[in-house]
């Protein structure tokens, strides 16, 4: 096999452009060639980005092409990815890379008959900020991590995307469509999560579109908005989680996670970088110097943006045959506290969690230097 995987896109809206624009950082992968539905989109791509335009099927038949990114609408992502494998290729999928444990499953029986990865996203959690707060709790910096809290909440995404419907559809939802950053960076810090439980609601029950083209344009929810769910981890931990497009402002941390000997605050996990602070008991601890990394550095106007880092990390683990981060283990079991968490909502029950994983590597400054070019 050669040292470079073939890497081809499926789908082409808002954020292909982040694939096609970042991918070139890394090594052992190369896009070659797009595809959409919509095959203007995909020309339009193609000609931006200097690649080849491809029908669905052409793309997935070409044999220069051994992974394809399924970029396609979350309540695709299962057919797609299932034919994505059935074409003898490996996958790796925007998030969430399924909607329910029993998709995930089916994936995984067909990658393992065909000797094939599958992959996700989010791979935030392979940012500096996130992987120095990983160094900081394997090395007991803070003491064992007994409880914390995660907020994320706007007013919507209704105002700036230009097709938003599909966030306020079954498979939208801030939990679903923001929790897999929330919940995969507490699982690679924590461990995975034993059982959930929550309340949910919805704050209208239209949204009105503020963003163009489509101005004034009202959308239907069908799924809850807002959501105040507990996890109760492995380990111990419990992590209070708040997440809502139904909060116009709050003065809410991200992510702080509690140890016996002192406080970790760790920066919104959507992105790679940002400002990790600790205190030892109540003290802050000067972290200016604590940690050099590659994906820390801003390389995206004043942002830290390495999205395609797990694609790479994918590709060279399927290179030289080690486990990659971003595994299909790993995103199904944040699938399950996902869903576990809206299935508690409706139900007002505890849910124990079916899934399980290990934590995927740490990513220390010289493992991301070596994704990179």
């Amino acid at each position: 096999m050669s040292k470079t995987l073939g890497i081809g896109v499926l789908g082409c809206g808002n954020i292909s452009a982040a694939y096609m624009r970042l991918a070139p950082l890394f090594r052992g992968i190369e896009v070659r060639a797009c595809a959409d539905i919509n095959e203007a989109a995909a020309k339009a791509r193609a000609d931006e980005f200097n690649l080849r335009a491809e029908t669905v099927d052409g793309l997935l038949a070409a044999n220069d092409i051994d992974i394809i990114v399924n970029l396609t609408v979350p309540a695709a992502h299962f057919d797609v990815s299932k034919k994505i494998l059935d074409a003898g290729k490996h996958v790796y999928s925007e998030k969430p890379f399924v909607l329910n444990v029993s998709e995930g499953q089916e994936l995984a029986s067909i990658a393992k008959d065909k000797g094939l990865r599958v992959g996700s996203a989010p791979d935030t959690f392979m940012g500096g900020a996130h992987q120095l707060a990983r160094h900081l709790v394997d090395s007991d910096a803070v003491g064992k991590i007994t409880s914390g809290t995660c907020f994320v909440q706007s007013p919507g995404m209704e105002m700036w995307h230009p097709n938003p419907d599909f966030f306020f559809q079954p498979g939208g939802g801030p939990i679903l469509d923001l929790g897999p950053y929330y919940v995969s960076n507490l699982v690679q810090l924590l461990g995975p999560v034993k059982r959930v439980c929550a309340m949910s609601s919805s704050g209208s029950e239209y949204r009105t579109i503020t963003s163009q083209p489509r101005h004034g344009d009202k959308i239907k929810v069908e799924t809850p908005t807002t959501i105040h769910a507990v996890m109760q981890f492995h380990s111990g931990a419990q992590i209070t989680y708040c997440a809502s497009w139904d909060v116009w402002q709050h003065g809410h941390s991200n992510m702080e996670l509690y140890g016996l000997g002192g406080t970790l605050h760790v920066p919104d996990p959507n992105f790679f970088g940002g400002e990790v602070r600790m205190t030892e008991k109540g003290a802050y601890v000067n972290m200016a110097d604590a940690w050099n990394h590659p994906f820390s550095k801003a390389n995206d106007g004043s942002n830290a943006n390495y999205r395609t880092a797990g694609l790479a990390d994918m590709a060279q683990a399927i290179l030289v045959g080690r486990p990659h981060r971003c595994s299909l283990e790993f995103s199904l079991h944040a699938v399950d506290v996902m869903t576990s968490i809206l299935a508690s909502g409706e139900s007002g029950q505890f849910i124990d969690v079916a899934t399980t994983c290990d934590r995927p590597a740490a990513l220390d400054p010289q493992a991301a230097q070596d994704l990179l070019i």
